[in-house]
């Protein structure tokens, strides 16, 4: 006998399980919100250089103060980072054909009088509220690599620590630490507290999915977790889609951030109910505890008569083989200990690490398509519906590996597709960018491990996830750079 056959005894797939699974998918929604909060809060306005604040009570109109003031870039737009030295009167000359563009250095100068935006999407955001434009635009992408680093520094801390002292606590400190973090970056009176407090969320979103992954699992049986797995990814599916209702009605950034951080309170309280996992407790020498779960599970389920049944003897003899196998600690450098291991750990990091690169360089910088950036978030979120769906489908037909091999085949070929479409044929880019996105659907490579150290793979599977999107804001910005 193995846990699954406790498991089994008590009831596997029972009223339990149900709601068990429903409590921990539910806050899976936000952690999509959070993800993606990045292109609405550091949502970048059009803007200008302000004219000078001695020309404020001139007679000239808004328009004749920024002919006169601000000259107008390549595009034969307001320039957004340089103005006039000095008033060009000459250029309110209706008959005057100069150039207005082709000046010297010598007449211009920084914006040292601030910026004016134009705030269509939003009414408010980190860049303008803080002036993170110009020579300052590069803390955009900042900000999004501090919060990464979050999720980076958890994974290492909740990874270790909830093999240490268990699931549920660590979650529960995860829900908690999410909404503290949450309410005072909403509250961050500068771009260093904001960054130190979204930080504190990337550590929380860690947590929250390693332990709702491994609590999820370790409480249903082998042959529904591809379902039940599917279904939580779907869940993340659709917190895309109502992050993208709540931020449209929520234009605020501070509000906005607030909005999806409050419901992590009622998450916390509700984590209380969630159930250890009895097998951690088993192998955790925590066995009354284990026992105590189970009858609860059992009577849950409706069977309590095989509940009441189980004894310290029971339990202990049902998993000796497991007891055995898991003595000792376990590290990320034993999955580099066979041959066998080490093969699959370093395919497993590669395709994480340039899954991740792709993904977030794809759906962290909607305001690239020229769409509107509400739509797009909605049209990304479907992406993920069918192409969640075909993989399920195609797992079951054709394994794991060979799916995953189709899916980033076809997500690397929309790629270099998109790569030689004109910069002016938005909606194909746009189109290829949707598929490509949803070929990128999170597939459940981590089921492929079946040994003891599953925590371990998990943990260094997040490694290389953060790793990609560290360097994703890095090349995002690079990229902003040559744009200007």
């Amino acid at each position: 006998m193995a846990f699954g056959d406790l498991l089994e005894t008590v009831g596997d797939t029972g009223r339990f399980q149900i709601v068990h699974c429903t409590l921990l998918a539910l806050p899976v929604m936000l952690m999509a919100s959070h993800n993606l909060l990045q292109n609405f809060v550091a949502y970048v306005p059009s803007h200008h250089c302000a004219p000078p604040s001695n020309l404020s009570r001139s007679p000239l109109s808004l328009q004749e103060t920024l002919r006169v003031t601000v000259p107008l870039d390549k595009m034969g737009k307001l320039h957004r980072c340089q103005r006039y030295t000095t008033p060009q009167w000459h250029l309110l000359d209706n008959n005057n054909t100069a150039v207005e563009h082709e000046v010297t250095e010598g007449q211009l100068q920084d914006c040292s009088d601030g910026w004016i935006y134009i705030m269509n999407e939003r009414t408010s955001s980190i860049i303008s509220d803080w002036d993170m434009v110009c020579g300052l635009r590069s803390l955009k992408q900042m900000s999004q690599t501090v919060y990464m680093g979050g999720v980076l520094v958890g994974a290492f801390l909740f990874g270790s620590l909830s093999d240490r002292y268990g699931r549920r606590l660590l979650l529960i400190i995860s829900y908690l630490l999410m909404g503290v973090c949450g309410t005072c970056a909403a509250f961050a009176p500068n771009f260093s507290l904001f960054c130190l407090f979204r930080f504190g969320c990337g550590m929380a979103l860690s947590g929250q999915g390693l332990n709702t992954f491994s609590l999820i699992v370790e409480w249903i049986p082998t042959r529904v977790r591809t379902v039940i797995g599917t279904l939580t990814g779907y869940c993340y599916t659709v917190g895309q889609l109502l992050f993208a209702l709540i931020a449209y009605f929520v234009r605020d950034w501070r509000w906005l951030i607030l909005t999806v951080s409050l419901p992590m309170y009622v998450f916390f309280l509700m984590s209380w109910w969630v159930h250890e996992s009895s097998r951690w407790l088993v192998l955790n020498h925590q066995p009354e505890r284990a026992i105590t779960n189970l009858k609860s599970v059992a009577r849950i389920n409706g069977r309590r008569e095989e509940g009441e049944k189980l004894d310290l003897k029971v339990v202990q003899e049902s998993m000796q083989k497991e007891m055995s196998s898991s003595k000792g600690t376990y590290t990320i450098l034993d999955l580099f200990k066979t041959p066998t291991m080490r093969n699959m750990t370093i395919s497993l990091s590669t395709v994480w690490f340039s899954t991740s690169f792709a993904y977030y360089g794809i759906a962290m910088d909607l305001q690239k398509f020229g769409v509107d950036m509400y739509l797009i978030q909605v049209i990304f979120g479907c992406a993920d519906i069918p192409a969640k769906l075909i993989i399920t489908i195609s797992m079951g037909i054709f394994g794991r590996r060979r799916s995953q091999a189709g899916a980033l085949f076809s997500a690397g070929i929309c790629i270099l597709i998109n790569l030689l479409v004109p910069n002016d044929k938005q909606m194909l880019r746009t189109a290829m960018a949707v598929v490509g996105k949803g070929c990128l659907a999170f597939i459940l490579t981590l089921n492929i491990n079946k040994t003891v150290n599953k925590m371990q793979m998990k943990e260094l599977m997040l490694h290389c996830d953060c790793g990609g999107s560290k360097i994703m804001p890095i090349h995002l910005n690079n990229h902003s750079l040559k744009c200007e």
